[in-house]
């Protein structure tokens, strides 16, 4: 097998893309701790930490980005879905992550209250109802776009503008507290482990589950390619386009939960805030197509690990919060670019063209 064989096979993995971006962007922290004296492989390391409320726990920049990027590998789940069943984004999963935040903890605290360390209702009734609550919104998304045949992302632009208006709302226009070691349980840790990181895997491993035994993932894709070859052959295109967006809706509420436990307090207008377009990133930077069709849940993982990857280094070389959104935004532009037809046909080209020059010589 020659070398251009070998090379071509690499390329045609379906996680290239998401694979190599992760490989560029700890290259790129390797040599910003080179650069600066430290050990260039202190990226890599991982040791033992004891803490004053979590005892002794897991610390380093990698477990920091699997912590951090737990939420938005969450959302990529169920905008993973969407994307491929509808050829459309749900850019309203920040604001639901903030209602269903918002919901749980008031529930918890109860109305009016601001801060509590005692719980109003049990903790399981808490959690369940912001959940439920985002199931709600996922189902709202889901009626406007398969049954109404609206855009997705006019659709569900209604809720990323009301979603957080809601949430205030709800929480009385306060940031509500609530200081309680149990509802922290789901965004401190378990053992020595993030507890976000287990609640993400366990979605990841669920979702992943479901796709392989049944026959899911086929018939979303087949929707996605092709929404009236799809009805021919016999699947309600509708159905199965509704249920993507109740999972987007699912997985948004449990983030929410996640997010709120981190800092145990609901913070209606920053909990989620750009973590759609953080979502978005994460499934094109997974190789998936953003016009739907096939898509590679694997990829998108990847690529929202990723995404807190870039973060972290945006922030490690003196990038500001406020400014680390445009620099996503190119990365967006770039991918996107990368898959546009014309481009890809381009590549094609020259691929062939150098293949017959090499044949003549």
């Amino acid at each position: 097998m020659n070398k251009q064989s070998v090379w071509s096979r690499i390329k045609g993995w379906s996680l290239f893309l998401p694979v190599m971006s992760l490989l560029l962007v700890m290259a790129v922290n390797i040599i910003h701790d080179a650069a600066g004296g430290a050990n260039p492989l202190s990226f890599f390391m991982i040791t033992l930490r004891q803490t004053t409320g979590n005892g002794t726990i897991l610390y380093g920049r990698i477990i920091d980005i699997l912590n951090r990027g737990s939420e938005v590998a969450i959302l990529a789940i169920g905008m993973t879905l969407v994307v491929s069943s509808s050829a459309g984004t749900d850019i309203s999963v920040g604001s639901v992550m903030s209602l269903c935040a918002s919901f749980c903890c008031m529930l918890l605290a109860g109305y009016g209250v601001s801060s509590t360390t005692t719980l109003a209702v049990p903790l399981i009734v808490g959690v369940l109802a912001g959940i439920l609550l985002g199931v709600i919104c996922g189902m709202f998304n889901g009626t406007l776009v398969a049954y109404f045949h609206i855009q997705p992302m006019v659709a569900t632009l209604i809720l990323f503008s009301a979603a957080r208006a809601i949430g205030l709302l709800l929480c009385n226009d306060l940031i509500v507290y609530v200081r309680n070691g149990t509802f922290g349980f789901f965004g401190g840790f378990c053992g020595m482990i993030p507890t976000p990181v287990i609640i993400a895997a366990v979605c990841i491993l669920v979702i992943a589950i479901l796709l392989r035994k049944t026959a899911l993932g086929m018939y979303i894709q087949s929707v996605g390619i092709n929404d009236k070859a799809g009805r021919i052959a016999g699947l309600n295109s509708r159905r199965i386009i509704f249920l993507t967006y109740t999972l987007c809706g699912l997985f948004a509420g449990i983030a929410g939960i996640v997010a709120s436990s981190r800092i145990t307090s609901a913070d209606s207008n920053n909990i989620g805030l750009y973590f759609e377009m953080d979502a978005i990133l994460a499934v094109a930077l997974g190789g998936n197509s953003l016009g739907g069709g096939k898509f590679n849940l694997a990829g998108s993982i990847i690529g929202a690990y990723t995404i807190q990857a870039i973060t972290t280094t945006l922030y490690a070389l003196g990038v500001s919060s406020t400014q680390a959104p445009v620099f996503k935004a190119i990365i967006v532009i770039l991918i996107v670019a990368i898959q546009a037809p014309p481009l890809k046909a381009y590549m094609k080209r020259r691929s062939a063209a150098r293949l017959a020059k090499g044949a003549e010589s």
